[in-house]
């Protein structure tokens, strides 16, 4: 098998590439990231060592969404995930830095700081991220006002994005009930059969989650 992707199933932009192969049905070996083997493996492909990492018959692909991107190019399926249409195809691209930006990236200070020692944790930061995220749902949620994915119509890169990042959002600064249209289209995701799947093969690891996974989704 051509493709190896190393991953690890509780990571969220691993579940965004894991959403797109399974979107299209797209045959991979996926290189779990727990045992000695494949983290050296991983290392000798990217000393960074940041996951997911794409490998290719000797090429080397990095960053989730270029991972996506790769795939549409090279191994592309019956769904498109970056339209054809270049003014269609920027919306995606800049629905996916958004999600990316102003919905992981907060959310992922959130979590970071409650792992580290008290004397080293950070509370303007985390107030800071938390006012970022209220703000990023507000302005998530006018958009999603009629619309069922985050680029119009078709599911795209921008919603394998999403699922994941929300998902976890939710868990760390919950949406709130007057962001209706974010909580719908968060419901939307977690039906997707792609992202379900990513979900599911996620569960056994729900403990590891520093704030406490709650007992829902």
């Amino acid at each position: 098998m051509a493709l190896k992707l190393y991953a690890h199933p509780f990571s969220s932009y691993c579940q965004k590439v894991l959403t797109a192969l399974y979107e299209n049905g797209t045959p991979f070996e996926y290189r779990l990231l727990e045992g000695d083997e494949a983290l050296q493996e991983l290392k000798a492909l990217w000393p960074i060592k940041r996951f997911p990492v794409l490998a290719d018959e000797g090429r080397t692909v990095i960053e989730a969404s270029t991972i996506v991107e790769y795939l549409g190019l090279h191994h592309p399926g019956p769904v498109r995930l970056i339209p054809e249409n270049a003014e269609a195809a920027l919306d995606v691209r800049m629905m996916d830095r958004f999600f990316d930006n102003y919905i992981s990236t907060p959310q992922q200070k959130i979590v970071f700081d409650s792992i580290r020692q008290e004397s080293d944790r950070d509370p303007y930061g985390v107030a800071e991220a938390r006012a970022m995220l209220d703000t990023a749902y507000a302005w998530l949620d006018k958009r999603m006002a009629g619309r069922e994915w985050a680029a119009g119509d078709d599911f795209s890169l921008a919603d394998c994005g999403a699922a994941p990042f929300l998902f976890y959002a939710d868990w760390t600064h919950a949406i709130g009930e007057a962001f209706a249209n974010v909580k719908a289209y968060r419901r939307r995701l977690l039906a997707r059969p792609s992202f379900a799947r990513a979900v599911d093969e996620a569960r056994p690891y729900r403990s590891y989650f520093p704030l406490g996974a709650p007992d829902r989704d």
